[in-house]
């Protein structure tokens, strides 16, 4: 069971089958994540696009839909737990905002590379996940324009694992769990001239 936090559905309980192998985002780390999205990162959620990967059973998913996020892909291999954010997003009448993919987050990003950028990428990978994954999800999301240029990725995972890349801006800690923050690459030089020889509308 989790709760949405706050928005539309503020305090709605949302109860998974008990044969569910899932580990939802605590209730105290997830408030604390979205304070950090909205007051540090200053976020508009009704404006921002959301790529949710590793989605489990949609609790971050549906909280930024509840806060009124309009595009919102999640994406989740197991097809029990992707069908589960189906229906319950069309419970909640939140359907129109949430588009769920069911594969392998890795296939994913590979496979829909530079095909779309967003705001934010979140991801909570299971806790078992090697530093050798983390890092090949790191450089999925990061090198292959799934961030806008002020995009920011944010990866949960065991307090106890550390990362050291140069686009890491921050991690907290909320006891066995951290967020780490990590910014969109700066773009190539080459775009930046591209961009500059732009006639002015």
């Amino acid at each position: 069971m989790y709760r949405i936090i706050s928005g539309r559905w503020k305090s709605k309980r949302i109860s998974a089958p008990k044969n569910f192998d899932v580990r939802p985002t605590t209730d105290f780390a997830k408030e604390a994540l979205f304070s950090i999205i909205e007051n540090r990162f200053r976020l508009d959620f009704a404006s921002i696009s959301v790529l949710d990967l590793f989605a489990g059973i949609g609790s971050i998913t549906l909280e930024f839909a509840s806060r009124e996020c309009k595009d919102i892909t999640a994406v989740e291999m197991n097809a029990k737990h992707s069908a589960f954010i189906g229906m319950v997003a069309r419970e909640l009448d939140l359907d129109s905002q949430i588009n769920v993919q069911r594969g392998d987050v890795y296939e994913y990003l590979k496979k829909n590379r530079n095909r779309k950028t967003y705001h934010l990428v979140v991801a909570d990978p299971p806790f078992e996940t090697e530093i050798e994954k983390y890092n090949e999800l790191i450089s999925l999301v990061l090198n292959n324009n799934y961030l806008g240029t002020e995009g920011i990725f944010i990866l949960e995972h065991q307090s106890r694992t550390k990362f050291d890349h140069p686009n890491l801006l921050d991690t907290r800690k909320y006891g066995n769990v951290s967020f780490s923050f990590f910014k969109a690459n700066e773009p190539a030089m080459e775009e930046m001239v591209e961009e500059e020889k732009k006639p002015e509308s």
